[in-house]
């Protein structure tokens, strides 16, 4: 009896642990969560290379540009993207994204009732298909997105912590006694939440060692020259470095007499936080009358770390991203490397890096390109002159063109420290002349909006010409033959002379025109009929108009400019391309615009907005009217029209309900069909906002780049 009892309780002991295991099982099954993305979500804004997430409902809204077809550039709507392949349908749905290659060109379509746009070469693309997760392939339940730095912390107080990490002191191995001096780094801790990002750790050791006993064969370097400097020390440990150099010092004259062999301080740290507030240093065995080291050295400093000299943010009138392609070939040799470096350092001096000037990356080539340090690596000139000291020569041939061609599909990345606000720029270092061809990738290069500069040294003379895989490659490779992009000097020993004449024409952001594209490039009045006609309702819609086809424009006071004037027997004003300078308050602006009621003087408008508007145009910029209209103008409009085309405007009309098809077709710069529309209704205004950007587009595209 009592074998059965044991028997049975073996046996509901074992069905209980069988059942254990199946419900830990299932719980370990998770269910992977997908993160949902908004309408106006673009694929560029997103860091990880492929994810899936949740579009809402309607999404098909022609409001959310779509550039492409199956295959579509980064800055387009996702959700609108997946519409348009037939992925999703207008009610929303899982979608898998995977980030691929930039494009030479993206083709518009229409499909699944979103029209998407056509577009020349861009960096970054993707592609969409059915959300169903690949076999063995880990999604993100959080996406990165590319501003997530700066995204603020919602709800709740913030509580700080600090950690403190101690180094242990001594250590005994073998005949040798080492004594180490250690820092305790106290790091500060968020234990506020924050969304999707990584938290910064910061651990700083510094260790000073003072070996006693047989002298040995000194220990091999931790670190090549060009990892570590003191260009990658923080300026928060500046002064505990230096105590800790001079503390070894002491040592090394105490022992010197003892014949003992001194060993060289090893400072190892890691990356610290980006802000040194958050920071405190506990200097515990470091202050007055501690016991250092058993030799009896006592230290007679207090270590006070010394306050910060205030960095510069950089010059504010020369903000571009800039990078230089220096030549590391073995035909410079090591003297010309080094005058090459120096010129560096001055170009560095003269530009005043900072975040909120010039930012400065350097690529070596020779026969393979390679990235020295990106945008991001260095955010002032004294740092940046120091990482340039310590470039070592590479070798190799002169590979410009597959360099040009590393810059275009790699440097200019977000990641990299590119800010998309500022023109991007190469500057190229040729000794002699390059040993591969240049043109196409120049060509390439420049249609991503990248300015090519070239600076060349001792180019090649009557015998030597004969060698030069490509003739007039300089011609070739720049943005315009004025010489206004090129510079060559005649030696080595003269290249600190143009300095000055390269910085000065880099920061001309009017004259580097080969960053310019369709989307900032324009000088854009809109001229609008405030007549009695319209209507305060339909005036309205007129000014949503405005500001659909105005946010696709990248708007600053160097890209596209906004201006608007109203008119009805007269004209007004509303706003000069100089007054807003930002897409929000242009888009503001616009929202202010009062409706003003009369007649329809449209030939007298066409000139005010000449006067007012586009007299006053930069001349870099392509200067393009766009005329809304709902009836026949009372006065002439031909002239006026005509005069306005002959000073190199470019002029769209838009008709509504009853204005004249003869006087759009007057009004519009010929081809009539590419830049005159007509709509029934007012309501009907946003069908025309895709064509009137695409035709701006492939207008821009069309003219000659060289």
């Amino acid at each position: 009896m009592k074998s059965r009892t044991t028997i049975a309780t073996i046996f509901a002991l074992l069905l209980t642990c069988i059942y254990a295991t199946k419900e830990a099982t299932k719980k370990k099954k998770s269910k992977l969560y997908v993160p949902q993305i908004d309408c106006d979500t673009k694929a560029a804004k997103i860091i990880n290379p492929e994810f899936i997430a949740k579009c809402p409902s309607g999404c098909q809204d022609v409001k959310y540009r779509v550039y492409g077809t199956d295959i579509y550039a980064s800055f387009s709507s996702i959700c609108g993207a997946a519409i348009h392949s037939g992925t999703i349908d207008k009610s929303g749905g899982k979608i898998l994204v995977q980030k691929v290659a930039g494009q030479s060109g993206y083709k518009g379509s229409f499909s699944n009732g979103i029209r998407s746009l056509s577009l020349p070469r861009w960096r970054e693309s993707f592609i969409v298909s059915e959300g169903k997760p690949k076999k063995g392939v880990q999604y993100p339940s959080t996406l990165e997105y590319s501003s997530s730095s700066n995204t603020p912390v919602k709800g709740g107080s913030q509580r700080k912590e600090y950690r403190t990490t101690a180094v242990p002191l001594q250590t005994t191995q073998g005949a040798f006694t080492t004594a180490k001096a250690a820092i305790r780094t106290t790091e500060f801790v968020s234990t506020t939440p924050k969304p999707a990002t990584i938290p910064t750790t910061v651990t700083t050791t510094i260790t000073i060692q003072a070996t006693t006993g047989v002298a040995t064969k000194p220990p091999v370097a931790i670190h090549k020259v060009r990892d570590i400097g003191s260009s990658n020390i923080h300026p928060a440990y500046s002064s505990v470095a230096a105590v800790a150099s001079r503390q070894v010092q002491a040592v090394q004259g105490r022992t010197q007499n003892q014949g003992l062999q001194r060993q060289e301080p090893i400072v190892s740290f890691r990356k610290p936080s980006t802000s040194p507030a958050n920071l405190a240093i506990e200097t515990d065995l470091w202050k007055l009358g501690s016991s250092l080291f058993d030799t009896g050295f006592s230290s007679k400093e207090d270590v006070v770390p010394k306050p910060l000299e205030p960095v510069s943010q950089g010059n504010p009138n020369c903000k571009v991203d800039l990078s230089f392609l220096i030549d590391g070939s073995w035909s410079i040799g090591k003297r010309r490397f080094q005058i090459q470096k120096q010129f560096l350092k001055d170009v560095a001096q003269a530009l005043d890096v900072g975040p909120a000037g010039p930012l400065m990356g350097i690529i070596q080539y020779g026969d393979d390109p390679s990235t020295e340090f990106n945008l991001k690596t260095y955010t002032n000139s004294k740092d940046l002159q120091n990482a340039i000291e310590k470039i070592l020569q590479k070798g190799g041939l002169s590979n410009v063109g597959r360099a040009l061609s590393f810059v275009n599909k790699n440097f200019f990345e977000d990641a990299n420290g590119n800010r998309g606000s500022a023109p991007n720029v190469a500057i190229v270092m040729v000794d002699g002349w390059p040993t591969d061809k240049v043109e196409e990738a120049s060509r390439l290069a420049r249609e991503s909006g990248i300015n090519i500069f070239f600076v060349t040294i001792e180019g090649p003379d009557e015998n030597e010409k004969q060698n030069v895989v490509e003739t007039n490659f300089v011609d070739k490779a720049v943005c315009r033959t004025n010489g206004y992009y090129s510079i060559n000097v005649p030696s080595w020993f003269s290249l600190h002379k143009v300095v000055q004449q390269l910085v000065k024409r880099v920061c001309d952001s009017d004259r580097l025109a080969c960053s310019k594209t369709c989307l900032n490039a324009a000088d854009i009045g809109f001229v609008i009929d405030g007549s009695s006609s319209v209507g305060t309702g339909n005036f309205r819609t007129l000014l949503q108009f405005v500001t659909n086809i105005s946010k696709e424009f990248e708007i600053s006071d160097t890209d596209t400019r906004i201006g608007a004037v109203q008119y009805t027997y007269e004209q007004r004003l509303e706003f000069g391309f100089d007054k807003h300078r930002t897409k929000q308050d242009v888009l503001n602006a616009v929202k202010r615009i009062n409706y003003w009621s009369g007649g329809t003087s449209t030939g007298a408008a066409i000139n005010y907005a000449f006067e007012q508007l586009f007299s006053k145009s930069k001349p870099n910029k392509r200067k393009i009217m766009i005329l809304i209209t709902d009836g026949r103008s009372y006065d002439d409009v031909r002239g006026p029209a005509a005069a306005a085309h002959q000073n190199g405007v470019i002029a769209y009309s838009v008709g509504i309900a009853w204005a004249a098809q003869d006087e759009l077709e007057a009004i519009a710069t010929d081809p009539d069909k590419e830049h005159s529309f007509f709509v029934d209704e007012f309501d009907s205004l946003y069908r025309f906002v895709p064509r009137i950007i695409q035709n701006i587009c492939t207008e821009f595209n069309s003219q000659p780049r060289n």
